[in-house]
């Protein structure tokens, strides 16, 4: 986690992460609360009906452990829950309460989100349970969250409410909730166009064992222009990919050659909103930048720019349209629009575990009329002859994805034939 989120004070750190949960369309104006308890025992909570989408931090309510009040306004009506979180769970240093479209929906029917759907979702979420239905802002409904909670599970579905999810901090919490809604919204959007399929306990648990790569260390003796320049281009896309949703907090790679013998990449576990040049990984002769922890897919970064002079970057995500085709059996085609085909061209999938398992030989199938592989249950690997390139690849094909989904519902979907895609080859000059 950010070190500078832990020190910020508990209303700053409320203000942030729901400006996040609110400007990511994770809530409405008046609905979802937060709050965190601090050394003291004081709980900070977000106030009763102010605009979510305009808070400060003096807009913030601090309860005392006496029950008196700091603040100009009330508290949020769900303070009786927050109380009775806290009381039965001391461990619990923060309360998340939202109500996302996709989980309402789980919740409206009763049923709970396919966490198995892609990895590392069982390991941030942990398990997930629900809570009977209660009224908002009783007694009643703390005791019923509560009786969830005291079962050790940080993450709970309220009957037709929406979600709850705790944590010894808040960006954990909001972790947590992040992606489990992007769980949910994957599988919403998957049974669309046909039958997700779930990884199973043999594949949850390779994933569990990924390991990070063992590098030696270098310390860097100078930054050059070009780093530096690569360094700031590489953050304002990660924070565009994040707003874009094409990036979760901690998932989605990106990296960028600076010369045959070292490139750059993203941090592992560092939140991708806030990400800062300091921060990007440089990787030169096989070694990392010393105190540094890179991406754990550093490996198949260095083999595809080892073996393709024409790769200049590379990005590793997850957005949830074109994730759609990777947990169905449903097959993407680009040839959907000219556009498509041009940037994206053919994409073959891989099975789950194949890019961090044999890094070597997925790095081989990046050649010209290649630039993009859909990895089953995991991710979308797209490559470019720069940063830009590549993001533009990544925008694309989910765009086309989220096309293709939605033409489903419309009727037959017809591709640009054999003939028309030899014309865009030869007109566009495309490697065979």
């Amino acid at each position: 986690m950010n070190m500078k989120f832990e020190m910020m004070h508990p209303a700053d750190q409320l203000v942030m992460i729901m400006e996040r949960i609110y400007g990511y369309g994770m809530t409405t104006t008046s609905g979802g609360n937060l709050s965190i308890k601090d050394d003291n025992g004081d709980i900070w909570i977000t106030p009763a009906g102010v605009d979510k989408g305009s808070l400060t931090g003096k807009d913030i309510v601090c309860v005392k452990p006496d029950g008196s009040m700091v603040g100009k306004y009330k508290p949020s009506s769900e303070l009786p829950f927050h109380q009775s979180i806290y009381a039965q769970r001391p461990d619990v240093k923060a309360v998340l309460h939202a109500h996302p479209p996709a989980l309402v929906s789980f919740s409206i029917v009763r049923k709970m989100p396919d966490t198995r759907l892609i990895p590392n979702v069982n390991l941030i979420c942990g398990k997930i349970a629900m809570a009977e239905y209660g009224l908002p802002g009783s007694d009643e409904l703390g005791e019923k969250i509560t009786a969830v909670l005291k079962r050790g599970i940080n993450t709970v579905i309220l009957e037709n409410h929406g979600v709850v999810v705790v944590g010894d901090n808040l960006f954990k919490a909001f972790m947590a909730f992040e992606t489990l809604d992007f769980c949910a919204r994957l599988e919403i959007e998957a049974r669309r166009i046909g039958k997700p399929i779930s990884l199973t306990p043999h594949y949850i648990e390779i994933a569990k064992n990924k390991q990070h790569v063992d590098l030696e260390e270098f310390v860097p003796t100078s930054y050059s222009s070009k780093e530096r320049a690569a360094r700031k281009e590489m953050c304002e896309l990660i924070h565009r990919s994040y707003d874009q949703k094409l990036f979760t907090s901690t998932q989605g790679t990106f990296s960028t050659r600076l010369d045959d013998k070292s490139f750059i990449i993203t941090p592992y576990m560092k939140d991708r909103k806030y990400l800062e040049v300091s921060e990007i990984v440089r990787i030169e002769n096989g070694k990392k930048e010393a105190g540094k922890m890179p991406s754990r897919s550093v490996l198949l970064h260095q083999y595809i720019y080892q073996k393709h002079p024409h790769i200049h970057s590379v990005i590793i995500a997850h957005p949830h349209n074109i994730m759609v085709f990777a947990v169905t059996d449903e097959t993407f085609d680009s040839r959907t629009i000219p556009e498509s085909y041009i940037l994206l061209r053919n994409i073959p999938k891989l099975p789950f575990g194949s890019s961090f398992m044999q890094p070597a030989m997925v790095a081989d199938l990046f050649i010209q009329k290649c630039p993009i592989v859909l990895v089953e249950n995991d991710c979308i690997i797209v490559t470019g002859s720069s940063l830009l390139n590549a993001f533009d690849r990544l925008e694309v094909a989910e765009f086309s994805a989220k096309a293709l989904i939605a033409s489903k519902s419309l009727g037959e979907v017809i591709s640009i034939n054999d003939r028309q895609v030899a014309e865009i080859e030869k007109a566009f000059h495309l490697a065979h």
